[in-house]
């Protein structure tokens, strides 16, 4: 049998998914498995280096045919922690916004509440050479993932990207999720949500082998921040972010 390759992000978030995975014999035997940052994972996709990917959802509009294949994703119901707007000012002051290299559905939803929410125009700024350290009081910068842990203490002015949502339309935020760009078989598809299922029962266990994270509570992010489940809301609110996308 050809194996199915599977590209998943690297991110803490992400650490559940793949507990369950490599605690999965099954699955593992039947996947070739990346670890890669979110605009890679996206990629690979849409250029078939794999079959599934845990990919933004903005990236789907890059793909001829998609559908999602598992019960499963990265999203959030209010704040998720882990997915900002960090400034030196009032989101109203801002003037330049540097988007964050790393991210594209991140980008693009910073880019969406820019419009429809603050309604601002910002020059927004890919790849600067000072991302993130940028001093100038009227700059700030989209930041995703890892890298933001502990970090909320460190800017006058923080703003969580799915909270923001939240408060826009009255909608949770699915930030990823699993997506394959091709047919996959039944049987694999429930095993797979079998694995995933597994490691978020197993978090408990998971936190005994994660290292503590400096002015960051790892358990309550994974348990209470990051809400899994693939709902019919968080679908619902994927395809209003990708109209919001059309229209930008």
């Amino acid at each position: 049998m050809k194996k199915i390759r599977i590209s998943a992000v690297s991110y803490t978030n992400t650490k559940p998914f793949l507990y369950g995975i490599q605690h999965s014999p099954n699955i593992l035997n039947k996947i070739e498995l990346s670890l890669d940052a979110p605009a890679d994972c996206a990629q690979k996709l849409i250029d078939d280096v794999v079959d599934i990917g845990l990919i933004p959802v903005a990236a789907v509009l890059n793909i001829p045919h998609w559908e999602l294949v598992s019960d499963y994703c990265i999203g959030a119901v209010g704040a998720v922690n882990s997915v900002f707007i960090f400034s030196n000012c009032k989101i109203a002051d801002v003037k330049t916004l540097q988007l964050d290299p790393q991210s594209r559905s991140s980008n693009n939803l910073a880019k969406v509440l820019l419009k429809n929410y603050w309604e601002l125009t910002p020059q927004l700024i890919t790849n600067a050479d000072d991302y993130g350290k940028a001093s100038d009081a009227n700059t700030a910068f989209v930041q995703i993932g890892d890298r933001t842990f502990g970090k909320k203490n460190d800017y006058a002015f923080v703003y969580d990207l799915a909270e923001e949502w939240a408060e826009f339309t009255g909608l949770p935020f699915m930030f990823a999720g699993w997506i394959a760009n091709k047919p996959i078989p039944e049987d694999f598809i429930a095993e797979f949500n079998q694995a995933l299922k597994l490691g978020l029962d197993s978090r408990q266990q998971l936190f005994k082998e994660l290292s503590a994270i400096d002015n960051f509570d790892v358990q309550d992010y994974l348990m209470n921040k990051i809400d899994f489940n693939a709902t019919a809301e968080k679908k619902e609110a994927m395809q209003l972010f990708l109209d919001y996308i059309r229209m930008l």
